[in-house]
């Protein structure tokens, strides 16, 4: 049994990962501020012997004792990111520093959650882990895409100059059960508005392309990840290689929820990357991974969380 660190845990990824460690024999701190977390994400788990809930913000240092870390703790979707761009930078770039110190102290290996967007508006399409990213230093996004690019800037440096085990991912769009219905992410918005009967606001013309990854198919691409070889850091795309156009996911949103919404179109807002696609020839072949559930399947599955989470 191990005992691992979550941060974010308390989050929409978080929250799916702790269930994962628990299930998998675990004993689990999950670590969440609780800007973005929410406590009923994790209600169901409180009562585990093996679960324990910190309320702790990660650009404050952190002295616990465990044998792993997974970083998840920031705002992750442009409404909350936003909210306090400042604060955003600070948790990516001095979490890490406080989190990395920890590893680098009990000598134990630590996961970083980055993410797409150090892609920023990609030049090159689809996006392998080599290319670089076409990013805005001075945007209103620069906070979370430049936070998390300086996150895995310190990750790969502590493992240079410390020796630090590191695993780098960096996630695609995902969604699921127990996202925030006022996270301002499309599937979220869609869904809300669509059972509501309310107008999809859809931002440019629609056709710009997003890959969508279930939840379950990314947490266990994460699980792998952490458990994989050692030597093998990444980073390393988890994400589903699916491409959907805008139109095209708020198309079967009200197909599938039933809802006469009609669609409004509205200016694309600052920095907002047209395409998004990863290449997964790493994720399969280091980790024997790629996701399992199409987008109709999954859409499913949160619909019904929202229409329960809705009393709709």
């Amino acid at each position: 049994m191990k005992r691992i660190l979550v941060t974010g845990g308390a989050g929409f990824l978080g929250s799916h990962l702790c269930e994962l460690l628990l299930n998998e024999g675990n004993e689990v701190l999950c670590v969440d501020n609780l800007f973005t977390g929410r406590k009923v994400n994790i209600h169901h788990l409180l009562d585990n012997k093996n679960f324990e809930f910190l309320r702790h913000d990660v650009t404050f240092p952190l002295f616990v004792e465990v044998d792993e870390i997974y970083n998840l703790a920031c705002p992750a979707s442009p409404v909350h990111y936003q909210f306090d761009p400042v604060q955003t930078t600070k948790t990516s770039v001095i979490g890490a520093i406080n989190l990395l110190g920890l590893a680098k102290r009990l000598k134990i290996k630590i996961l970083q959650a980055s993410t797409s967007e150090v892609y920023g508006d990609p030049e090159i399409h689809p996006q392998p882990e080599s290319y670089k990213g076409s990013v805005s230093t001075t945007g209103i996004r620069a906070c979370y895409d430049e936070g998390k690019r300086c996150a895995e800037t310190l990750f790969f440096d502590y493992h240079r100059q410390h020796k630090v085990n590191i695993k780098v991912m960096r996630i695609f769009n995902t969604y699921g059960p127990r996202m925030h219905p006022n996270d301002g992410r499309v599937v979220s918005n869609f869904i809300v508005q669509a059972l509501k009967g309310e107008d999809i606001t859809m931002f440019g013309d629609g056709m710009q392309t997003r890959s969508f990854c279930y939840v379950d198919d990314l947490i266990n691409g994460m699980y792998k990840l952490m458990n994989s070889r050692d030597g093998f850091t990444g980073p390393v795309n988890i994400g589903n290689p699916g491409e959907f156009t805008m139109l095209e996911l708020a198309e079967k949103i009200i197909l599938q929820t039933g809802s006469k919404s009609k669609i409004k179109f509205f200016p694309l807002p600052q920095d907002d990357p047209m395409q998004r696609k990863p290449v997964i020839d790493l994720a399969k072949k280091e980790l024997g991974w790629e996701p399992k559930i199409k987008l109709d399947e999954g859409l499913a599955k949160t619909i019904s969380y929202f229409r329960e989470e809705l009393g709709l």
